[in-house]
């Protein structure tokens, strides 16, 4: 048997990097720009325990642009490298300067702040160069060094005359790379990864208005200077305690963060844990629309304030993806790959976290002023609706504070609809019937003859509302929802057996076959009820179950959360076969009159419904006329 070890050929690392390290080449900035800000912190940390002899001053990071030179200069003022050092950290492929660290110090290191992990991160600069130079002096006294690699396994290592403390990074940019010389490209790749970087960052200059000097006209112009442009904020909203903020302070960060939002968030939820995990951040709710799609990849997510994604689903539950905000983990690796962090077990308990945070500030708002709760709830309730359906433990709670409007404009709870309506609402099984509209207006007479009954209906609108009133029917015991056009209200609410007919079975057959005889085939199913004579004559009604699962397969639109196979439109016309006009029907001599009152009270009835159109309300209009004649 032979035994031994497989040798990793270093020739072939280069291209892997080049082409498969990373999904998107721009990345390299990112992580050159984390490694330099590990450097500044490392040396923070060293200097604060004493154990770095030097000033550690204010240090900053600049990015620099020679494109006639094609190259890109980061430089850094942090702790630096020995010639041994860059012999260990760079010519080590994959080994981690940032783990070997927080290892070494990992008592006194604890709020060191390095975001560490990258290993293999300088080398993605060779995604975009063919060849990199480190020019760097470590804090210790001893001499700077040169290190310059071309891409392939050589690489040079000379000493330098650099007297700074620090590294700088120059990359010689390739031709199929040359975009990266463009200022504005930059620019958007530092806003976009480095926004809030815990060290400044310095790419070119900016020109401020200075004061007037003393004795200057008024029409004088100001004197101007040209300083560093600072682009970004080290010290953001959510590194912060919420005692040090007020609420003018979590707007400013919201606008901070989407400078395109006109609209001010509804309110905030502040993150602050550092067990069983280290998780801060600030999550906004915003007004939301009844469009699930357009609202998705808000939420930032960083590591140590330098951001990984904004593509958040699956890290962050699918319901709360609706949000705005920042989540910030040194438990989040920052990694290549979205999938492995979608089963990072980390990553699952902070989903977890995240939802009973939401939950916790949605009971408290809800509970400490419901009236300010009620006003926002059209803007909040496809979230809360949402995660309902989706997670149990977020249902659980929610269920104590979702609301169900009314028509009139009251909301309750569904304990409180339960007590409300316990007496007045159920069936002669005593299952309670839980009214809807989704639409006032072309609902309004099925709404008005719930109301005459003394029946209270509900407004629910939302897109997926059908899905948890699926839910909360297989959840609790003896309920039932029925929008208001599902049937006739009587038979909706059956307290007792339907009214006595007064017709004979032979009128009846004879009735019906005189209306299916003017509706022709297909498009309505007609069925004879005997109800109260103060019942509408001829109704056209949508069957609960068909039509929920028809707006069940819209909203998951064949391939969404909530995809099914496509139901057929289907609707009933009810006749009640106790209402004078029916017997005015049956009565009429000639046949021409009984069809056009047949015709007549259909196309009523389709008009309540928003049936009628196109050539049929046209012959509806003319007949009405004549009739009127």
């Amino acid at each position: 048997m032979a035994k031994g070890k497989i040798n990793v050929s270093v020739e072939n690392i280069f291209p892997l990097i080049k082409k498969f390290l990373y999904s998107d080449h721009e990345i390299f900035l990112r992580e050159l720009i984390s490694n330099a800000t590990d450097a500044t912190l490392k040396l923070k940390h060293l200097t604060a325990i004493g154990e770095a002899k030097v000033d550690y001053g204010n240090p900053q990071i600049e990015i620099r642009i020679d494109k006639e030179g094609k190259k890109i200069h980061i430089t850094d003022q942090g702790l630096g490298m020995t010639s041994d050092e860059v012999e260990k950290y760079i010519n080590q492929v994959a080994f981690s300067g940032a783990e070997e660290f927080l290892d070494k110090y990992k008592d006194a290191g604890k709020d060191a702040g390095i975001i560490g992990h990258f290993g293999l991160g300088f080398y993605s600069a060779f995604m975009v160069a063919h060849t990199v130079e480190i020019i760097t002096k470590s804090f210790k006294d001893e001499p700077a060094a040169h290190w310059t690699c071309d891409g392939s396994p050589n690489f040079t290592l000379e000493a330098a005359d650099k007297k700074d403390r620090g590294t700088e990074i120059i990359l010689h940019i390739a031709e199929d790379s040359v975009e990266f010389l463009e200022e504005s490209k930059i620019s958007g790749l530092l806003s976009k990864y480095n926004k809030f970087m815990p060290v400044p960052i310095v790419f070119g200059t900016k020109t401020e208005t200075l004061p007037k000097p003393e004795g200057a006209k008024e029409e004088d112009p100001a004197p101007t200077q040209e300083v560093q442009n600072i682009i970004n904020n080290p010290n953001p909203a959510w590194t912060k305690a919420p005692a040090d903020l007020n609420d003018e302070d979590y707007k400013g960060f919201y606008r901070e963060l989407y400078p395109m939002q006109f609209e001010e968030p509804l309110f905030h939820i502040h993150l602050n844990v550092d067990y069983p995990f280290n998780l801060t951040g600030i999550l906004y709710f915003p007004k939301l629309t009844n469009d699930l799609n357009v609202q998705k990849d808000k939420i930032q997510l960083y590591q140590n304030q330098v951001f990984v994604t904004d593509n958040v689903e699956g890290i962050v539950p699918e319901f709360l993806t609706m949000l705005r905000g920042v989540i910030d983990s040194p438990d989040i690796p920052l990694n290549v790959s979205r999938s492995y962090l979608q089963a990072d077990g980390a990553v699952k308990k902070i989903a977890t976290y995240i939802t009973k945070k939401v939950g916790d500030k949605l009971s408290s708002l809800f509970k400490n002023d419901r009236a300010a709760f009620e006003e926002k709830w059209n803007d909040i309730k496809i979230v809360i609706e949402y995660g309902m359906l989706s997670e149990d433990k977020f249902f659980d709670k929610a269920d104590k504070f979702a609301l169900y409007p009314t028509v009139d404009g009251s909301y309750f709870t569904f304990e409180e609809l339960q007590e409300k309506l316990k007496d007045n609402q159920t069936d002669k099984d005593g299952k309670l019937i839980l009214l809807y509209a989704s639409d006032k207006e072309s609902q309004h007479a099925y709404i008005a003859a719930a109301k005459a009954k003394g029946y209270e209906v509900l407004l629910l609108d939302s897109p997926i509302v059908s899905h948890l009133m699926q839910k909360l029917e297989t959840s609790k015991e003896k309920i039932s929802f029925a929008r208001v056009d599902a049937d006739p209200i009587d038979k909706l609410i059956q307290k007792e057996e339907n009214a006595i007919s007064k017709l004979s079975d032979e009128e009846k057959e004879s009735l019906k076959e005189k209306i299916e005889k003017v509706t022709g085939e297909g498009g309505l199913t007609v069925q004879l009820e005997a109800m109260d004579s103060d019942s509408a004559p001829f109704v056209i009604t949508e069957p609960e179950f068909m039509r929920r699962m028809k707006e069940m397969q819209q909203t998951g639109g064949g391939g969404g959360m909530f995809g099914m196979g496509s139901m057929p439109d289907m609707h009933n016309l009810i006749v009640n076969i106790n209402h004078p006009l029916v017997s005015e029907i049956l009565q009429t001599k000639t046949q021409k009159k009984q069809d056009r009152l047949i015709s007549q009270s259909i196309d009523l009835a389709k008009l309540s419904k928003g049936l009628l159109k196109g050539a049929a309300l046209s012959d509806f209009i003319s007949r009405s006329y004549e009739m009127i004649k």
